[in-house]
């Protein structure tokens, strides 16, 4: 009896944007700690505390989010938990478009491309919820 490959290569093509959108939750939850500066600095200046901290806690939670992505049995909590996140760095997106107003033309529009591209994400993510098995 042919091995079957094990893997998110080998998961059946439903789950496969649930492992995408973990890989891609986890690898920026990562670099909010390795390089927390220029997520720092879009941080809007209008929250109280530390633009650390909100660097530090988001990275904690798309890494968290991108976990519960992973395993079947967490995945719809998960992908609901991901459709959340991405409302609530909205504002950071936003913040970022306002401080770069005055960068060089791609930079803007670099920021202004990221504000429509949350409305993929959220669907996406709810489109996993969706797809997830209700029990396992």
């Amino acid at each position: 009896m042919p091995k079957t490959p094990a893997g998110p290569s080998a998961a059946p093509a439903s789950q496969r944007p649930a492992y995408r959108m973990a890989a891609m939750l986890i690898g920026i939850g990562v670099g909010h700690f390795l390089r927390p500066k220029p997520f720092d600095t879009i941080i809007p200046p209008e929250l109280p505390g530390s633009p650390r901290f909100y660097t530090l806690a988001s990275g904690v939670a798309e890494v968290g989010v991108g976990a519960m992505l992973l395993a079947p049995r967490t995945r719809r909590t998960g992908a609901l938990a991901a459709a959340a996140l991405y409302l609530a760095v909205f504002p950071a997106n936003i913040n970022m478009v306002r401080m770069w107003w005055d960068k060089p033309w791609p930079m803007r529009m670099a920021s202004l491309a990221r504000l429509p591209l949350q409305i993929p994400m959220v669907t996406s993510a709810l489109a996993i919820r969706r797809n997830a098995p209700r029990r396992v």
